[in-house]
């Protein structure tokens, strides 16, 4: 008869978010991420296998909470140039409301981990990928419905705007101030309002 657990998986998985977020993937010991989800180290490895299998979990479920959630929210209500500038000025916000800098789980893993693990860097490229798509959509359906500039190339311009976001996400953790992270996005948001 199996044992029935005696933890919020869920609660759990989202405290092991935090865990990674704050510290990284290598300066995360299991004894840390143990704590933080409050069970022992034996249950953590029973509900979610190794520190690394932990960590590839943990990186989905922050992509569907932050990035897939913006994403779903951007598109159910705004027109699509609007979706755009409204993605970025919201990575913007959360950038500087960040009092500890702890950036965003995404880019920080493709600096720190996808280096050094090729499976957890195609992960984190392919959430990535998710960002470009959104863009690209928008970039497309924007172009159709008149909003932006016939002769833009969604896919240039897609990879374009997900450079920015990353840039953005990179900048603020130095501290850069709102003029810094809006003059990232200016030029790449003007693109945009060109006389068509």
């Amino acid at each position: 008869m199996a044992r029935l657990k005696t933890f919020d998986e869920e609660r759990a998985l989202d405290s092991a978010v935090d865990c990674f977020w704050s510290h990284g993937y290598e300066a995360t010991s299991v004894r840390d991420l143990a704590d933080a989800m409050g069970i022992g180290g034996t249950s953590l490895y029973n509900a979610f296998g190794d520190k690394r299998a932990l960590f590839s979990r943990s990186l989905q479920r922050y992509a569907e909470r932050s990035m897939r959630d913006r994403i779903a929210r951007m598109e159910a209500d705004r027109q699509p140039r609007e979706a755009i500038r409204a993605f970025i000025a919201e990575i913007i916000e959360r950038s500087l409301a960040d009092r500890d800098r702890k950036g965003c789980l995404l880019v920080n893993s493709a600096l720190d981990v996808a280096p050094h693990d090729a499976e957890i860097g195609k992960v984190v490229a392919g959430y990535l990928d998710e960002i470009r798509d959104f863009f690209r959509r928008n970039v497309v359906a924007a172009r159709q419905a008149g909003q932006i500039p016939r002769g833009i190339d969604a896919d240039e311009v897609a990879g374009h705007l997900l450079g920015v976001v990353l840039g953005i996400r990179v900048l603020a953790r130095t501290g850069a101030k709102r003029q810094a992270l809006e003059a990232v996005a200016g030029p790449a948001l003007r693109l945009l309002e060109k006389a068509r």
